[in-house]
């Protein structure tokens, strides 16, 4: 095994912080990953981490190996494309994870310009709701949406998603069209329940630089996207959502604008990388491409 491959043994497992873990993702045997580890600590002179039956942690030697290794990883990565720098010549996997909306709706339908424009890369998409722990899943980077709480990440603003305010035209024609926010507590609204604290959303809006809110009756409460809208179809009441999830039911009718002057405030939107100096290029160039696809579709 050479020294490279030592480097990417040991920095995936202090990313996962088990021997199992890693080898798990690597395809390596458990006995192959720790004698690897063992063997680099013994051509170091200095042992790389703490092990216990419970947990694994890097020392301190341990953790400034870990950073140089990352940055040395890199490098070696870019060095074997030194002489092949058209963007063709990329090559590799990028594991990316992003809201189960997005990914189904704007970035799978558009995945294949980005495979034709690298036809060295390959791209493992996970979609879903739920936050996908960088490290553990060992993600190259992650798309969230809303305000961020894990400082220990690299952030990269990739812009803010707009909402709008919707209602079929068959809930109109029944009750009428509002024309503030104050004429709500004559109508319905679909309720959203967060999946994670079931906290029903208000309704929001932004008025004169402030954000305000106002609680709102409804008949039925969704914790899905999906529900909202097929509520929302169905002449259930009106609803407050991301104006991309319902692009499609706009442009057939379906659903209409309603209240256009009272927008919710915007949520930002971030990629997400682990903490490191340098990332491969293959992972760079699908940032690049996917900041340029969500501006165009998103915000």
């Amino acid at each position: 095994m050479d020294r490279i491959d030592l480097f990417r043994i040991f920095c995936r497992v202090v990313d996962c912080a088990s021997f199992t873990r890693a080898a798990d993702q690597l395809g390596l045997p458990r006995s192959s990953v720790s004698l690897a580890v063992r063997d680099l600590e013994a051509r170091l002179g200095t042992r790389l981490l703490h092990r216990t039956t419970r947990k694994i942690a890097p020392t301190q030697d341990g953790l400034l190996f870990y950073e140089r290794s990352l940055t040395v990883i890199a490098q070696v990565e870019d060095a074997e494309g030194l002489f092949r720098q058209d963007d063709q010549a990329l090559t590799g996997r990028v594991h990316v994870d992003m809201p189960g909306r997005i990914g189904r709706l704007i970035v799978a339908p558009a995945l294949p310009e980005f495979l034709d424009l690298h036809p060295g890369v390959d791209i493992i998409l996970g979609v879903s709701d739920r936050a996908a722990n960088l490290i553990e899943d060992a993600l190259d980077c992650v798309l969230r949406v809303g305000p961020l709480v894990d400082s220990s990440l690299v952030a990269r603003p990739v812009g803010q998603i707009g909402f709008i305010n919707v209602a079929s035209p068959v809930y109109l024609a029944r009750h009428g069209v509002p024309q503030t926010p104050a004429d709500l507590d004559g109508y319905h609204m679909v309720l959203f329940a967060s999946p994670t604290t079931g906290r029903v959303e208000p309704f929001e809006w932004l008025e004169g630089g402030k954000l305000r809110s106002r609680r709102v009756r409804g008949r039925v409460t969704v914790n899905s996207a999906e529900a909202a809208i097929a509520a929302c179809v169905a002449g259930l009441g009106l609803l407050q959502i991301p104006a991309y999830d319902v692009r499609a039911e706009l442009a057939a009718g379906t659903l209409t604008e309603v209240l256009p002057a009272y927008p919710a405030e915007p949520m930002p939107a971030h990629l997400l990388f682990p903490r490191r100096r340098d990332r491969p290029r293959r992972v760079l160039a699908f940032a690049d491409w996917l900041e340029g696809l969500l501006s165009k579709s998103l915000w």
